[in-house]
Protein backbone atom coordinates (compact mmCIF):
# COMPACT_ATOMS: atom_id res chain seq x y z
CA UNK A 1 0.00 0.00 0.00
CA UNK A 2 1.32 3.33 -0.76
CA UNK A 3 0.88 6.27 0.95
CA UNK A 4 -1.49 7.40 -1.47
CA UNK A 5 -3.40 4.79 -0.13
CA UNK A 6 -3.51 6.22 3.04
CA UNK A 7 -5.11 9.35 2.27
CA UNK A 8 -9.01 9.41 2.49
CA UNK A 9 -9.95 11.66 -0.20
CA UNK A 10 -13.65 12.87 -0.97
CA UNK A 11 -15.58 11.83 -4.07
CA UNK A 12 -18.03 14.14 -5.95
CA UNK A 13 -21.40 14.52 -4.96
CA UNK A 14 -24.25 15.02 -7.88
CA UNK A 15 -25.60 17.65 -5.30
CA UNK A 16 -22.86 20.43 -5.45
CA UNK A 17 -19.84 18.89 -4.33
CA UNK A 18 -17.02 19.56 -6.64
CA UNK A 19 -14.21 17.41 -5.32
CA UNK A 20 -13.07 14.78 -8.40
CA UNK A 21 -13.68 10.95 -7.42
CA UNK A 22 -9.78 9.86 -6.53
CA UNK A 23 -9.15 6.47 -4.03
CA UNK A 24 -12.05 6.05 -1.16
CA UNK A 25 -15.03 8.04 -0.57
CA UNK A 26 -15.75 10.00 2.76
CA UNK A 27 -18.52 8.52 5.29
CA UNK A 28 -21.53 9.94 3.69
CA UNK A 29 -25.18 9.00 2.96
CA UNK A 30 -26.74 11.31 0.30
CA UNK A 31 -29.83 9.25 -0.09
CA UNK A 32 -30.46 9.41 4.11
CA UNK A 33 -29.85 13.58 3.83
CA UNK A 34 -32.64 13.39 1.08
CA UNK A 35 -34.74 11.15 3.07
CA UNK A 36 -34.75 13.76 6.01
CA UNK A 37 -35.10 16.47 4.52
CA UNK A 38 -38.21 15.12 2.60
CA UNK A 39 -39.78 14.09 6.12
CA UNK A 40 -38.42 17.21 7.83
CA UNK A 41 -40.50 19.58 4.73
CA UNK A 42 -43.72 17.25 5.20
CA UNK A 43 -43.81 17.48 8.99
CA UNK A 44 -41.78 20.43 10.54
CA UNK A 45 -42.31 18.98 14.39
CA UNK A 46 -39.62 16.45 13.18
CA UNK A 47 -37.33 18.60 13.96
CA UNK A 48 -38.69 18.98 17.72
CA UNK A 49 -38.41 15.03 18.39
CA UNK A 50 -34.32 14.53 17.61
CA UNK A 51 -32.21 12.97 19.97
CA UNK A 52 -29.40 15.17 18.21
CA UNK A 53 -28.36 18.69 17.25
CA UNK A 54 -28.35 18.64 13.64
CA UNK A 55 -26.97 21.25 12.01
CA UNK A 56 -26.46 22.59 8.52
CA UNK A 57 -22.93 21.38 8.31
CA UNK A 58 -23.52 18.31 9.69
CA UNK A 59 -24.78 17.56 5.61
CA UNK A 60 -22.42 16.10 3.43
CA UNK A 61 -24.22 18.05 0.16
CA UNK A 62 -23.68 21.57 0.25
CA UNK A 63 -26.70 22.10 -1.23
CA UNK A 64 -28.60 19.39 1.74
CA UNK A 65 -26.56 22.23 3.92
CA UNK A 66 -28.23 25.44 2.77
CA UNK A 67 -31.52 23.53 2.47
CA UNK A 68 -31.76 22.42 6.21
CA UNK A 69 -30.32 26.30 7.21
CA UNK A 70 -32.65 28.10 5.51
CA UNK A 71 -35.60 25.23 6.82
CA UNK A 72 -34.19 26.22 10.18
CA UNK A 73 -34.39 29.96 9.50
CA UNK A 74 -37.79 29.65 9.05
CA UNK A 75 -39.32 27.87 11.72
CA UNK A 76 -37.57 30.19 13.82
CA UNK A 77 -39.73 32.60 12.12
CA UNK A 78 -42.52 30.14 12.88
CA UNK A 79 -43.00 30.01 9.45
CA UNK A 80 -44.34 26.25 8.04
CA UNK A 81 -41.69 25.06 5.81
CA UNK A 82 -42.71 23.35 2.51
CA UNK A 83 -41.12 23.13 -0.68
CA UNK A 84 -43.57 25.95 -1.78
CA UNK A 85 -42.49 28.35 1.00
CA UNK A 86 -39.03 27.04 -0.04
CA UNK A 87 -39.01 27.63 -3.91
CA UNK A 88 -37.80 31.76 -3.26
CA UNK A 89 -34.51 30.81 -1.45
CA UNK A 90 -33.54 28.67 -4.25
CA UNK A 91 -34.82 29.81 -7.74
CA UNK A 92 -31.01 30.86 -8.56
CA UNK A 93 -29.27 28.16 -6.85
CA UNK A 94 -26.40 26.95 -8.98
CA UNK A 95 -26.25 23.83 -7.48
CA UNK A 96 -29.77 22.83 -7.60
CA UNK A 97 -30.21 23.86 -10.89
CA UNK A 98 -28.12 20.80 -11.72
CA UNK A 99 -30.55 18.76 -10.19
CA UNK A 100 -33.15 20.09 -11.81
CA UNK A 101 -33.74 23.26 -10.23
CA UNK A 102 -36.40 23.82 -7.41
CA UNK A 103 -38.55 20.83 -8.63
CA UNK A 104 -35.97 18.95 -6.65
CA UNK A 105 -37.11 20.14 -3.15
CA UNK A 106 -40.48 18.74 -4.57
CA UNK A 107 -38.98 15.26 -5.23
CA UNK A 108 -37.77 15.26 -1.36
CA UNK A 109 -41.11 15.08 -0.26
CA UNK A 110 -41.99 12.21 -2.73
CA UNK A 111 -42.13 9.17 -0.62
CA UNK A 112 -42.50 10.00 2.34
CA UNK A 113 -40.20 7.54 3.84
CA UNK A 114 -38.16 9.35 5.96
CA UNK A 115 -41.02 10.05 8.33
CA UNK A 116 -41.03 6.40 9.30
CA UNK A 117 -36.86 6.97 10.70
CA UNK A 118 -36.84 10.71 10.78
CA UNK A 119 -34.58 10.13 14.30
CA UNK A 120 -32.62 7.72 12.81
CA UNK A 121 -31.63 9.25 9.82
CA UNK A 122 -30.80 12.25 11.88
CA UNK A 123 -28.58 10.33 13.85
CA UNK A 124 -26.88 8.30 10.83
CA UNK A 125 -26.48 12.28 9.25
CA UNK A 126 -24.53 13.34 12.43
CA UNK A 127 -22.62 10.35 12.97
CA UNK A 128 -21.38 10.27 9.45
CA UNK A 129 -20.20 14.40 10.24
CA UNK A 130 -18.16 13.09 12.94
CA UNK A 131 -16.50 10.46 11.17
CA UNK A 132 -15.60 12.96 8.53
CA UNK A 133 -14.16 15.33 11.32
CA UNK A 134 -12.26 12.37 12.33
CA UNK A 135 -11.04 11.45 9.04
CA UNK A 136 -9.96 15.40 8.29
CA UNK A 137 -7.87 15.25 11.93
CA UNK A 138 -6.32 12.07 10.55
CA UNK A 139 -5.26 13.34 7.32
CA UNK A 140 -3.67 16.51 8.73
CA UNK A 141 -2.12 13.60 11.51
CA UNK A 142 -0.52 11.63 8.74
CA UNK A 143 0.66 15.33 6.91
CA UNK A 144 1.81 16.56 9.44
CA UNK A 145 3.95 12.88 10.53
CA UNK A 146 5.16 13.10 7.46
CA UNK A 147 7.07 16.34 7.35
CA UNK A 148 10.79 15.29 8.88
CA UNK A 149 11.82 18.68 8.62
CA UNK A 150 14.41 20.51 11.07
CA UNK A 151 11.71 22.58 12.27
CA UNK A 152 9.15 19.72 13.37
CA UNK A 153 8.93 19.46 17.12
CA UNK A 154 7.19 15.88 17.67
CA UNK A 155 5.39 16.58 21.13
CA UNK A 156 4.09 19.49 19.67
CA UNK A 157 2.24 18.16 16.98
CA UNK A 158 1.05 15.34 19.40
CA UNK A 159 -0.53 18.25 21.68
CA UNK A 160 -2.26 19.90 18.23
CA UNK A 161 -3.48 16.45 18.02
CA UNK A 162 -4.73 15.87 21.33
CA UNK A 163 -6.82 19.41 20.99
CA UNK A 164 -8.31 18.47 17.54
CA UNK A 165 -9.84 15.31 18.51
CA UNK A 166 -11.35 17.08 21.66
CA UNK A 167 -12.28 19.28 19.32
CA UNK A 168 -14.27 16.38 17.85
CA UNK A 169 -15.12 14.73 21.09
CA UNK A 170 -16.90 18.50 22.21
CA UNK A 171 -18.41 18.27 18.87
CA UNK A 172 -20.37 15.23 19.98
CA UNK A 173 -21.41 16.18 23.84
CA UNK A 174 -22.75 19.45 22.33
CA UNK A 175 -20.22 21.14 24.81
CA UNK A 176 -19.99 24.83 24.92
CA UNK A 177 -16.65 26.79 24.38
CA UNK A 178 -15.01 28.06 27.24
CA UNK A 179 -15.92 31.62 28.11
CA UNK A 180 -13.36 34.47 29.20
CA UNK A 181 -13.84 35.70 32.81
CA UNK A 182 -14.92 39.09 31.24
CA UNK A 183 -18.16 37.81 29.67
CA UNK A 184 -18.92 35.28 32.85
CA UNK A 185 -18.54 38.22 35.40
CA UNK A 186 -21.21 40.60 32.73
CA UNK A 187 -23.46 37.63 32.82
CA UNK A 188 -22.98 37.45 36.94
CA UNK A 189 -23.28 41.55 37.29
CA UNK A 190 -26.61 41.32 35.16
CA UNK A 191 -28.62 38.95 37.51
CA UNK A 192 -27.42 41.04 40.12
CA UNK A 193 -28.85 44.34 38.86
CA UNK A 194 -31.78 41.91 38.32
CA UNK A 195 -31.85 41.24 41.79
CA UNK A 196 -31.45 44.95 42.75
CA UNK A 197 -34.24 45.58 40.53
CA UNK A 198 -36.70 42.97 42.46
CA UNK A 199 -36.26 44.38 45.71
CA UNK A 200 -32.99 42.99 47.11
CA UNK A 201 -34.45 39.25 46.88
CA UNK A 202 -34.53 37.48 43.66
CA UNK A 203 -31.92 37.16 41.80
CA UNK A 204 -33.44 33.99 39.73
CA UNK A 205 -36.82 33.02 39.06
CA UNK A 206 -39.67 33.89 41.87
CA UNK A 207 -41.20 31.18 44.13
CA UNK A 208 -43.91 34.13 45.30
CA UNK A 209 -43.02 33.77 49.11
CA UNK A 210 -41.08 36.19 50.09
CA UNK A 211 -39.58 34.07 53.31
CA UNK A 212 -38.29 31.80 50.05
CA UNK A 213 -36.90 34.46 48.16
CA UNK A 214 -34.99 36.14 51.14
CA UNK A 215 -33.41 32.59 51.97
CA UNK A 216 -32.19 31.44 48.89
CA UNK A 217 -32.43 34.77 46.42
CA UNK A 218 -35.64 32.27 44.41
CA UNK A 219 -34.76 29.94 41.78
CA UNK A 220 -31.52 30.10 39.65
CA UNK A 221 -30.79 28.92 36.38
CA UNK A 222 -28.85 25.47 35.98
CA UNK A 223 -30.07 24.60 39.57
CA UNK A 224 -31.10 21.06 40.22
CA UNK A 225 -33.36 21.74 43.42
CA UNK A 226 -35.08 18.95 45.39
CA UNK A 227 -37.93 18.87 47.20
CA UNK A 228 -38.49 15.73 50.19
CA UNK A 229 -40.44 14.98 52.67
CA UNK A 230 -42.71 12.46 53.69
CA UNK A 231 -46.27 11.48 52.54
CA UNK A 232 -48.52 13.98 53.53
CA UNK A 233 -46.02 17.12 54.03
CA UNK A 234 -47.31 18.60 51.23
CA UNK A 235 -44.71 18.46 49.01
CA UNK A 236 -47.07 18.62 45.67
CA UNK A 237 -48.71 21.57 46.85
CA UNK A 238 -45.78 23.63 47.92
CA UNK A 239 -44.08 22.47 44.42
CA UNK A 240 -47.65 23.27 42.49
CA UNK A 241 -47.79 26.82 44.10
CA UNK A 242 -44.53 27.53 43.17
CA UNK A 243 -44.84 27.04 39.89
CA UNK A 244 -48.03 28.82 39.88
CA UNK A 245 -46.41 31.80 41.19
CA UNK A 246 -43.92 31.74 38.74
CA UNK A 247 -46.42 31.62 36.11
CA UNK A 248 -48.26 33.71 37.39
CA UNK A 249 -45.81 36.46 38.03
CA UNK A 250 -44.75 36.04 34.08
CA UNK A 251 -47.98 36.40 32.74
CA UNK A 252 -48.67 39.84 35.33
CA UNK A 253 -45.72 41.29 34.38
CA UNK A 254 -46.51 40.97 30.70
CA UNK A 255 -49.54 42.57 30.80
CA UNK A 256 -48.20 45.60 32.57
CA UNK A 257 -45.34 45.64 29.94
CA UNK A 258 -42.33 44.78 31.94
CA UNK A 259 -39.41 43.17 29.93
CA UNK A 260 -37.49 41.41 32.49
CA UNK A 261 -40.02 39.56 34.86
CA UNK A 262 -38.44 36.83 37.88
CA UNK A 263 -41.78 35.13 36.64
CA UNK A 264 -41.49 32.57 34.08
CA UNK A 265 -43.08 29.54 31.94
CA UNK A 266 -43.37 26.59 33.65
CA UNK A 267 -43.26 23.12 32.91
CA UNK A 268 -44.60 20.63 35.39
CA UNK A 269 -44.32 16.91 34.97
CA UNK A 270 -46.32 15.00 37.20
CA UNK A 271 -45.95 11.00 37.05
CA UNK A 272 -48.21 10.85 40.17
CA UNK A 273 -51.59 13.25 39.82
CA UNK A 274 -53.22 13.94 36.56
CA UNK A 275 -53.58 17.00 34.78
CA UNK A 276 -57.55 17.62 36.41
CA UNK A 277 -56.52 17.28 39.67
CA UNK A 278 -53.74 19.26 39.28
CA UNK A 279 -55.90 21.56 37.94
CA UNK A 280 -58.64 21.32 40.45
CA UNK A 281 -56.05 22.04 43.26
CA UNK A 282 -55.23 25.30 41.79
CA UNK A 283 -58.65 26.20 41.46
CA UNK A 284 -59.02 25.18 44.98
CA UNK A 285 -56.48 27.44 45.33
CA UNK A 286 -56.93 30.57 43.87
CA UNK A 287 -61.10 30.51 44.55
CA UNK A 288 -60.19 29.66 48.54
CA UNK A 289 -63.14 26.70 47.75
CA UNK A 290 -61.98 23.09 49.10
CA UNK A 291 -60.36 20.79 46.95
CA UNK A 292 -62.95 18.33 48.74
CA UNK A 293 -65.75 19.92 47.75
CA UNK A 294 -64.79 20.36 44.07
CA UNK A 295 -64.50 17.04 43.77
CA UNK A 296 -67.58 16.07 45.23
CA UNK A 297 -69.23 18.76 43.41
CA UNK A 298 -70.43 20.49 46.77
CA UNK A 299 -70.30 23.62 46.33
CA UNK A 300 -72.99 26.37 45.71
CA UNK A 301 -73.95 28.41 42.68
CA UNK A 302 -71.85 31.19 44.32
CA UNK A 303 -68.97 28.97 44.72
CA UNK A 304 -69.28 27.95 41.34
CA UNK A 305 -69.44 31.46 39.94
CA UNK A 306 -66.23 32.54 41.97
CA UNK A 307 -65.01 29.07 40.39
CA UNK A 308 -65.38 30.05 36.75
CA UNK A 309 -63.80 33.75 37.71
CA UNK A 310 -60.49 31.78 38.77
CA UNK A 311 -60.84 29.68 35.99
CA UNK A 312 -60.65 32.75 33.31
CA UNK A 313 -58.19 34.26 35.17
CA UNK A 314 -55.96 31.56 34.99
CA UNK A 315 -56.97 30.55 30.73
CA UNK A 316 -53.99 32.59 29.61
CA UNK A 317 -51.49 31.22 32.54
CA UNK A 318 -48.23 30.10 30.69
CA UNK A 319 -48.21 26.52 32.96
CA UNK A 320 -47.94 23.40 31.39
CA UNK A 321 -48.79 19.96 32.21
CA UNK A 322 -47.85 16.95 31.40
CA UNK A 323 -49.28 13.67 33.27
CA UNK A 324 -47.63 10.78 31.06
CA UNK A 325 -47.29 7.80 33.18
CA UNK A 326 -43.63 6.19 33.78
CA UNK A 327 -42.03 8.34 31.62
CA UNK A 328 -37.58 7.49 31.30
CA UNK A 329 -35.10 10.35 32.24
CA UNK A 330 -34.37 10.60 28.20
CA UNK A 331 -38.04 10.95 26.81
CA UNK A 332 -38.70 13.61 29.53
CA UNK A 333 -35.83 15.54 28.57
CA UNK A 334 -37.10 15.60 25.23
CA UNK A 335 -40.31 16.32 25.88
CA UNK A 336 -39.07 19.28 28.09
CA UNK A 337 -36.12 20.44 25.40
CA UNK A 338 -39.53 20.76 22.98
CA UNK A 339 -41.38 22.98 25.66
CA UNK A 340 -38.41 25.03 25.57
CA UNK A 341 -38.45 25.40 21.94
CA UNK A 342 -41.99 26.26 21.64
CA UNK A 343 -42.74 27.86 24.63
CA UNK A 344 -39.18 28.94 26.34
CA UNK A 345 -40.40 27.71 29.50
CA UNK A 346 -38.48 29.20 32.12
CA UNK A 347 -38.65 26.20 35.24
CA UNK A 348 -39.49 22.08 35.21
CA UNK A 349 -40.83 20.65 38.24
CA UNK A 350 -40.93 16.88 38.41
CA UNK A 351 -43.22 15.06 41.06
CA UNK A 352 -41.63 13.10 41.28
CA UNK A 353 -38.08 11.45 41.01
CA UNK A 354 -38.18 7.86 41.98
CA UNK A 355 -41.33 7.18 39.42
CA UNK A 356 -38.82 8.92 36.49
CA UNK A 357 -36.89 5.46 34.54
CA UNK A 358 -33.48 4.93 33.82
CA UNK A 359 -31.82 3.50 30.72
CA UNK A 360 -32.40 -0.48 30.89
CA UNK A 361 -28.38 -0.73 31.65
CA UNK A 362 -29.55 0.55 34.77
CA UNK A 363 -32.54 -0.76 35.65
CA UNK A 364 -30.94 -3.86 37.11
CA UNK A 365 -29.65 -1.59 40.14
CA UNK A 366 -32.16 0.97 41.58
CA UNK A 367 -29.38 2.91 43.37
CA UNK A 368 -27.55 3.58 39.73
CA UNK A 369 -31.27 3.78 38.00
CA UNK A 370 -31.82 6.93 40.70
CA UNK A 371 -27.79 7.89 40.50
CA UNK A 372 -28.61 8.18 36.70
CA UNK A 373 -32.02 10.17 37.12
CA UNK A 374 -30.30 12.57 39.22
CA UNK A 375 -27.10 13.21 36.98
CA UNK A 376 -29.54 13.67 34.57
CA UNK A 377 -31.71 15.81 35.59
CA UNK A 378 -28.75 18.37 36.42
CA UNK A 379 -27.75 18.01 33.25
CA UNK A 380 -31.07 19.48 32.13
CA UNK A 381 -30.87 22.12 34.35
CA UNK A 382 -27.78 22.98 32.74
CA UNK A 383 -28.50 22.34 28.85
CA UNK A 384 -31.80 24.83 29.26
CA UNK A 385 -30.23 27.11 31.73
CA UNK A 386 -33.56 26.74 33.77
CA UNK A 387 -33.78 25.37 37.54
CA UNK A 388 -35.18 22.54 38.04
CA UNK A 389 -37.49 21.40 40.93
CA UNK A 390 -37.58 18.04 41.79
CA UNK A 391 -39.81 16.20 44.49
CA UNK A 392 -38.49 12.99 46.11
CA UNK A 393 -39.26 10.67 48.73
CA UNK A 394 -37.65 10.69 52.51
CA UNK A 395 -37.08 6.92 53.61
CA UNK A 396 -39.23 5.95 56.72
CA UNK A 397 -35.95 6.34 58.94
CA UNK A 398 -38.30 9.47 59.46
CA UNK A 399 -40.83 8.13 61.74
CA UNK A 400 -38.17 6.28 64.23
CA UNK A 401 -36.94 8.75 65.51
CA UNK A 402 -38.45 11.30 68.03
CA UNK A 403 -37.32 14.31 66.21
CA UNK A 404 -39.48 13.93 62.82
CA UNK A 405 -37.92 16.81 61.15
CA UNK A 406 -35.67 15.09 57.96
CA UNK A 407 -32.23 15.28 57.61
CA UNK A 408 -30.08 14.77 54.66
CA UNK A 409 -29.34 11.53 54.93
CA UNK A 410 -33.04 10.59 54.88
CA UNK A 411 -33.21 11.02 51.14
CA UNK A 412 -34.22 7.88 49.76
CA UNK A 413 -32.24 5.29 47.76
CA UNK A 414 -29.15 7.01 47.10
CA UNK A 415 -26.60 9.51 47.86
CA UNK A 416 -26.16 10.61 44.56
CA UNK A 417 -29.12 13.08 45.00
CA UNK A 418 -27.67 14.99 47.52
CA UNK A 419 -24.49 15.28 45.57
CA UNK A 420 -26.02 16.44 42.20
CA UNK A 421 -28.56 18.93 44.40
CA UNK A 422 -27.35 22.85 44.47
CA UNK A 423 -30.22 22.95 47.22
CA UNK A 424 -32.39 20.04 49.07
CA UNK A 425 -35.41 21.56 50.89
CA UNK A 426 -37.51 19.51 53.17
CA UNK A 427 -41.10 20.20 54.43
CA UNK A 428 -41.97 19.25 57.47
CA UNK A 429 -45.20 20.29 59.77
CA UNK A 430 -45.54 18.98 63.56
CA UNK A 431 -49.37 19.77 63.51
CA UNK A 432 -49.50 16.44 60.62
CA UNK A 433 -47.62 13.98 63.26
CA UNK A 434 -49.32 15.57 66.49
CA UNK A 435 -52.55 15.54 65.11
CA UNK A 436 -52.14 11.78 64.62
CA UNK A 437 -51.48 11.41 68.54
CA UNK A 438 -54.67 12.66 69.56
CA UNK A 439 -55.00 11.29 73.09
CA UNK A 440 -58.49 9.39 74.46
CA UNK A 441 -60.52 13.10 75.43
CA UNK A 442 -61.84 10.92 78.64
CA UNK A 443 -58.15 11.94 79.66
CA UNK A 444 -58.62 15.85 80.41
CA UNK A 445 -55.64 17.05 81.47
CA UNK A 446 -53.60 15.02 78.63
CA UNK A 447 -56.39 16.05 75.95
CA UNK A 448 -56.19 19.90 76.90
CA UNK A 449 -52.23 19.93 77.02
CA UNK A 450 -52.59 18.46 73.74
CA UNK A 451 -54.91 20.53 72.31
CA UNK A 452 -53.17 23.71 73.18
CA UNK A 453 -50.46 22.77 71.55
CA UNK A 454 -52.54 21.92 68.48
CA UNK A 455 -53.97 25.24 68.46
CA UNK A 456 -50.42 26.87 68.81
CA UNK A 457 -48.47 24.82 65.73
CA UNK A 458 -52.13 24.07 63.65
CA UNK A 459 -51.09 25.54 60.05
CA UNK A 460 -47.55 26.23 60.53
CA UNK A 461 -45.31 24.44 58.50
CA UNK A 462 -41.07 24.40 57.99
CA UNK A 463 -38.73 24.57 54.79
CA UNK A 464 -35.77 23.25 55.91
CA UNK A 465 -32.93 24.55 53.67
CA UNK A 466 -30.67 21.21 53.67
CA UNK A 467 -28.22 22.13 51.52
CA UNK A 468 -27.62 25.52 49.71
CA UNK A 469 -24.06 25.90 47.49
CA UNK A 470 -25.22 29.84 47.16
CA UNK A 471 -26.11 30.53 50.23
CA UNK A 472 -26.15 29.58 53.93
CA UNK A 473 -28.84 26.46 55.50
CA UNK A 474 -31.63 26.94 58.04
CA UNK A 475 -35.82 27.32 58.30
CA UNK A 476 -37.89 28.86 56.88
CA UNK A 477 -41.99 29.19 58.47
CA UNK A 478 -45.04 28.92 56.29
CA UNK A 479 -48.61 28.68 57.07
CA UNK A 480 -50.55 26.41 55.19
CA UNK A 481 -54.04 26.05 54.56
CA UNK A 482 -54.98 22.16 54.00
CA UNK A 483 -58.19 22.20 52.51
CA UNK A 484 -57.08 24.31 49.71
CA UNK A 485 -53.85 23.06 49.54
CA UNK A 486 -51.91 26.97 50.12
CA UNK A 487 -48.80 27.57 51.35
CA UNK A 488 -48.39 31.23 52.00
CA UNK A 489 -45.60 33.37 53.82
CA UNK A 490 -47.01 33.99 57.69
CA UNK A 491 -47.36 37.35 58.41
CA UNK A 492 -44.18 40.04 58.62
CA UNK A 493 -42.21 40.15 62.06
CA UNK A 494 -43.97 36.01 62.79
CA UNK A 495 -41.44 34.67 60.30
CA UNK A 496 -37.88 34.07 60.10
CA UNK A 497 -35.18 32.43 58.70
CA UNK A 498 -33.13 30.45 61.31
CA UNK A 499 -29.67 29.39 59.92
CA UNK A 500 -28.26 26.26 61.26
CA UNK A 501 -25.15 23.84 60.76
Amino acid sequence: MTDEDLLIRPHAADTGNDAQPTGRALPANLEAEAAFLGAVLIDNRVLEELSVALRPDHFFAPVHARIFDRVLALVDRQMVVTPVTLKPYFETDEALKQLGGTAYLARLTADGQGLLAARELAQQIYDLALLRELVSVGRELVENALDTSDEVEPMRQIEQAEAALYRVAEGASGGNEAEAFGVASRQALGLIEAAINSGGHVAGKTTGFDSINAKCGGLHDSDLIILAGRPGMGKSSLAMNIAYNCAARLKRDREDGIAKSTGAGVAVFSLEMSKDQLATRILAEQSGIPSEALRMGKISREDFLELSRASQRLNDLPLFIDDSAALSISALRTRARRLKRRHDIGLIVVDYLQLLQGSQRSQDNRVNEISEISRGLKTLAKELNVPVIALSQLSRAVEQRDDKRPMLSDLRESGSIEQDADMVWFIYREDYYLGNREPDASDEAKYNEWRAKMDQIFGLAELIVAKQRHGSTGRVRLKFEAKITRFSDLAEGDYGADDYG
